[in-house]
């Protein structure tokens, strides 16, 4: 495989998002293997500013500094990375697995017929072919993605949270100004505004510690008790699918195939069974601690530490010691 991997840095309100940090060091870790280089995109108003620094984290970091693109527009990104790709003619672009991405990947493949697999959990180089990891019937299996054709290149989405941030190689990238191409059509569509979900939202995907419940919990009024536990730690309090299903948490908490994959540094498992779904979503944590009264329960074969004890016993006697 020859050419560069191509990184589309996403950013919103004047701020990189997290998943492009970790598709770079996911990227870096690809370059390393097959001796090519990396480059990173960032398109924006503020895309000088953001990039300032990322000369140490990619081979060369392509700036297109616009205050038309200060809003997310598929039409006009599209068009922008289609330029870039035709020039560049890189061996392989990540997208996040967002909102954005999963809007501006499939409109680039389409536009320049490049493969496409969307929403992977891990990318591999073996025997010199890039296989694609992607879950299926809600991360019971995991099923490998090869393309019957890749020598013009091709475009994975990721999905957030499936790579660990690492170092970065010692290096002196080069940061390159670009300009968007001067036939760029009006776009048919416009942004509008940004909705936020709920007041008082949490992001678990930031969370250095997790205090995560299931149905063990056994009814909503003492979810409270683990938010004082969560508290006290440090944490954030996510949840398994059931939790929410139940209404007793937003779905913003949610940890799981149909929720957020999460990489704690330690996540505390109190009263979760382990099924598929969820722990497909904890893959990355570092430390896993469970506490189930079923000693059989799934999630004991993927933690750390594990606790046959009730979830409420146990959070009383943390709470007590750590209170002391």
């Amino acid at each position: 495989m020859t050419g560069d991997i191509l990184v589309f840095v996403e950013q919103r309100a004047g701020s990189v998002r997290e998943v492009s940090y970790q598709l770079l060091s996911k990227a870096n870790q690809i370059c390393a293997e097959l001796s090519v280089r990396l480059t990173a995109v960032f398109i924006g108003p503020k895309a000088s500013f953001l990039s300032s620094d990322f000369y140490k984290k990619a081979d060369r970091v392509l700036v297109l500094e616009d205050e038309r693109f200060g809003d997310f527009n598929c039409e006009i990104a599209r068009d922008v990375m289609v330029g870039i790709i035709k020039e560049q003619r890189p061996a392989m672009v990540l997208v996040g697995h967002t909102p954005w991405g999963m809007d501006l990947a499939p409109a680039i493949a389409a536009k320049t017929g490049l493969p496409l697999s969307t929403d992977c959990v891990d990318i591999k180089i073996e025997a010199g072919k890039v296989k694609a990891v992607r879950q299926l019937y809600g991360g019971k299996l995991f099923a490998r993605v090869v393309f019957k054709d890749e020598s013009k290149g091709c475009i994975f989405t990721v999905r957030p949270g499936s790579f660990s941030v690492e170092g970065y190689p010692d290096r002196m990238g080069e940061i390159v100004p670009i300009e968007a191409p001067k036939d760029l059509p009006e776009p048919s569509s416009r942004f509008v505004e940004y909705v936020d979900t709920g007041a008082g939202e949490v992001d678990i995907t930031q969370a250095e510690l997790l205090v995560s419940i299931g149905r063990g919990v056994g009814e909503k009024e003492r979810i409270e008790e683990i938010q004082e536990l969560a508290r006290i730690l440090g944490g954030v309090v996510s949840c398994s699918r059931p939790v929410v299903d139940k209404g007793w948490l937003p779905k913003y908490h949610q940890v799981g195939t149909s929720g957020k994959s999460v990489k704690p540094k330690v996540y505390l498992a109190l009263g979760i069974s382990g099924a598929f779904q969820h722990v497909a979503g904890i893959a990355g944590a570092g430390t896993v601690i469970a506490v189930n009264k079923d000693k059989k329960a799934p999630i004991f074969r993927v933690a750390d530490y594990g606790v046959a004890d009730d979830l409420f016993a146990f959070s009383d006697a943390i709470k007590k010691a750590l209170k002391k």
